[in-house]
């Protein structure tokens, strides 16, 4: 279809640098006569363009291209040790890592976990869980959230129950309690937001989310730690390292 065509140039431009982030796509009038089509041709291939993450509408510039400097995420990474003197909240870590400022709003609370949280944790009816619910940021833009839960009973007189700031990371007080995490599974799946996480994150309309569930398992293979994050995909690449070396 001619307004498909007219999407694939302009998408070309822009992952080919022509159009770098920052830049200003032709107007609709000149994208009319450029290529000889109409101007509801121009909207729908514009449109899908937005619904992509490509490029923004702004009332003053026009059609914009996205800033999509993604945050490179290594999953297996989160648990090796850090060096001497640096120990930090293994986001933060890596945030830093790329030369980027992190920084976070906390809110920790005891809830009773829905049954997803519940059964990867074990628990049974009515334990209870400590969430640590982190609505995290790059730069001081909104890129995502994370929402710890961890069994009460274990970590009720420790600093994961109290508010505020962990420096040297959640990981590392499992760590001191006597529950090293020693195995992780990861869950992985895409969708879209719900209106809460839209607004949250400031999403651009059509942005889908990925969602990230890790669980950490200690030495006895007792979950200890289900960590829920959600990752727009415009802003975070996930990468992960296999060797059998």
């Amino acid at each position: 279809m001619l307004y498909q065509q007219v999407a694939a140039e302009l998408r070309r431009a822009i992952y080919s640098g022509v159009l770098g982030p920052g830049a200003q796509l032709p107007t609709e009038a000149q994208l009319m006569e450029d290529h000889g089509v109409s101007r509801n041709t121009v909207r729908l291939a514009l449109g899908e363009l937005v619904n992509e993450g490509l490029v923004t509408r702004t009332p003053r510039r026009g059609t914009v291209v996205r800033d999509r400097r993604p945050l490179l995420i290594y999953p297996q990474r989160e648990l090796e040790p850090q060096p001497r003197g640096e120990l930090r909240e293994a986001f933060a870590y890596a945030v830093a890592q790329e030369g980027r400022e992190p920084s976070q709003y906390i809110e920790v609370l005891t809830v009773s976990p829905v049954e997803e949280i519940a059964s990867r944790l074990e628990l049974a009816d009515g334990e209870l869980a400590v969430v640590r619910r982190r609505l995290r940021f790059v730069d001081g833009q909104p890129y995502n959230t994370n929402d710890s839960y961890f069994p009460r009973d274990l970590v009720a007189d420790s600093e994961i129950a109290r508010p505020g700031d962990i420096a040297r990371g959640a990981n590392r007080v499992l760590e001191e309690l006597g529950h090293a995490q020693v195995r992780v599974v990861d869950d992985i799946w895409a969708r879209m937001p719900n209106q809460e996480e839209a607004e949250r994150l400031q999403l651009e309309l059509g942005t889908p989310v990925m969602v990230y569930v890790r669980v950490g398992y200690d030495g006895a293979d007792m979950p200890v730690r289900v960590a829920m994050s959600v990752l727009p995909a415009d802003k975070h690449l996930i990468r992960y390292e296999l060797d059998r070396r």
